[in-house]
């Protein structure tokens, strides 16, 4: 009789770690495509005057781009409520809080709720990569928060038992429990908070 041998932990640990990165760099290029198609204008023509310095479109776009990476690299990891870390799971407040604060330094409130007093308010219609939508999951206004990611997307960690994922605001679903969305331009970075990553 022939021993068939199992494999080692290490083995194990290395196929964890490929999967782990092949997800990463299929991550980057999904964020990749939706930050192009969101953000990068019809005339891609640069003015001589324009490539001295960055402007507003540039800055903004590198900041979103951050943020939106940042938030794509969670894909997956388990939802938890009250959750606060990756290694423990996060609710959607704590994976919006982390994400912000992770790729931009800001330092949101905790809470859905919280969360939809800062920043501007802004309409459907004038979203934008890395605003904050809110949703009625609870029978409650702004129970449930996501970043949006353009072309009708949105990142969140939708419920116990499943995962940080990418879903599309115009399923039945989400239409029907959409509140609104904040921006959060002139929103300031906590420098102490932004170091602790």
């Amino acid at each position: 009789m022939h021993k068939v041998n199992s494999p080692s932990k290490t083995g194990l640990f290395t196929t964890n770690r490929v999967y782990k990165s092949g997800r990463k760099v299929l991550v980057q290029a999904l964020a990749a495509i939706t930050i192009t198609s969101t953000l990068v204008p019809f005339s891609t023509a640069v003015h001589a005057d324009e490539t001295e310095k960055p402007g507003l479109f540039q800055r903004y776009s590198v900041n979103i781009q951050d943020l939106i990476i940042k938030g794509l690299e969670f894909v997956g990891v388990p939802y938890r409520r009250g959750g606060n870390t990756v290694e423990s799971g996060l609710d959607c407040s704590g994976f919006t809080r982390l994400v912000f604060l992770d790729s931009n330094g800001i330092d949101l409130p905790r809470t859905a709720a919280e969360q939809a007093q800062v920043g501007t308010k802004v309409s459907a219609e004038e979203l934008k990569p890395g605003d904050l939508v809110f949703f009625n999951t609870m029978k409650r206004a702004y129970s449930h928060v996501g970043i949006y990611l353009g072309n009708d997307q949105f990142v969140h960690a939708p419920k116990p038992g499943a995962e940080i994922r990418v879903e599309n605001m115009h399923q039945a679903y989400w239409v029907g429990k959409y509140n609104g969305a904040r921006r959060l331009d002139g929103v300031t970075a906590a420098p102490s908070k932004a170091l602790s990553f």
